[in-house]
């Protein structure tokens, strides 16, 4: 395991799925899923259905994400010693 993914994975509600980090957060009726992949050292936001409708997560353009979950994850990347500059990375 990647020395940054099982950092994450001490942060609240991280886990780890191979060579990436996930966390999955709820609000405003959205569900949304984080994911830090270490090789590529990125981070993608996605869309998770939250009903029967939907059944595919999407990709979500960063600049949709609010800022405060944004903020979330650049500390929670600096608090497991990733660059905290890794979240505003393009893909």
């Amino acid at each position: 395991m990647h020395e940054e993914i099982a950092a994450l994975v001490g942060q609240e509600g991280w886990r780890a799925e191979g060579d990436a980090a996930r966390v999955h957060y709820d609000g405003g009726g959205d569900r949304v899923a984080i994911e830090f992949y270490a090789p590529a050292e990125r981070v993608l936001y996605w869309t998770v259905p939250t009903d029967e409708d939907r059944e595919t997560a999407a990709p979500i353009p960063r600049d949709e994400v609010p800022d405060p979950l944004r903020r979330r994850i650049r500390d929670d990347l600096d608090a497991a010693g990733v660059d905290p500059a890794t979240e505003r990375r393009n893909v």
